[in-house]
């Protein structure tokens, strides 16, 4: 398995600001995503690993970052206080970059907001629920219900993306162009196949999100993200589950 790397410490300026980004992390947690985004942008920026195996995401130390105890968070230079939510954090850095994302005056920047607001608000949100099901709903003899109900709103919502992808120009969901928000549902498709969800949605029912999975994997810069990552071989079409550091597989 590909080796996780060591924190790192900031790169700071005389008076202690930040001179580049800093992530905090753990393997294959959506801060994927924006790892996958820095790589894109070409931006420097330092990992700090965030041990989930001993919830050092729930220490008060993290908490200052995010009081939430949830994996991401990003330190900018120039900002009074770490960004968290991945979707604003995706915002925020390509409004700071002038890239992967349409322009304020585009006329796709609409439909790039609604897919990035329902991959952040509805997908992802359903995925994560997914994932750990008694920890959202006490009563396990609900458990069945509640996951197969899950698992259908998440099948549909892939649908809704299918369509706008067989609509569109393509090859990407806004265009010609490749944006955050593919990026975003990328993390979203490898998720729903290996974690919680294994063999309940099938990644071939969708051709369109297939093959665009697939020019994703041929992304440099997206290749090397998920090597940072721990991730092996094809992160979007066939999915490993990456082992933590200390687990054994």
């Amino acid at each position: 398995m590909t080796q996780i790397p060591a924190a790192v410490g900031p790169k700071l300026e005389e008076n202690g600001a930040l001179t580049r980004y800093r992530l905090h992390g753990s393997p294959d947690s959506a801060n994927l995503v924006v790892r996958m985004m820095l790589e894109e942008l070409g931006e420097a920026y330092d990992y700090v690993p965030v041990d989930r195996l001993t919830s050092q995401q729930k220490s008060p130390a993290y908490r200052k970052l995010n009081p939430q105890g949830l994996i991401p968070v990003l330190e900018a230079p120039g900002q009074d206080a770490p960004l968290f939510e991945t979707g604003a954090i995706l915002l925020f850095l390509s409004d700071r970059h002038a890239q992967l994302a349409p322009g304020a005056a585009s006329p796709a920047r609409g439909r790039f907001l609604k897919w990035l607001f329902y991959l952040s608000n509805t997908l992802h949100s359903d995925l994560r629920i997914s994932f750990k099901v008694k920890r959202y709903l006490p009563d396990q003899s609900r458990h069945q219900l509640f996951s197969d109900t899950l698992i259908e709103r998440i099948g549909a919502g892939f649908q809704f993306l299918e369509a706008e992808l067989e609509t569109g120009s393509g090859p990407f969901l806004l265009g010609e162009d490749v944006s955050c928000v593919d990026l975003y549902l990328a993390a979203c498709v490898r998720w729903a196949q290996i974690y919680g969800n294994s063999g309940k949605w099938d990644l071939a029912g969708t051709p369109c999100l297939q093959q665009l999975m697939e020019t994703l994997e041929d992304r440099p810069a997206l290749r090397l993200a998920c090597q940072k990552e721990g991730i092996e071989g094809l992160p979007f079409t066939k999915p490993v589950p990456v082992t933590l550091p200390g687990v054994r597989g």
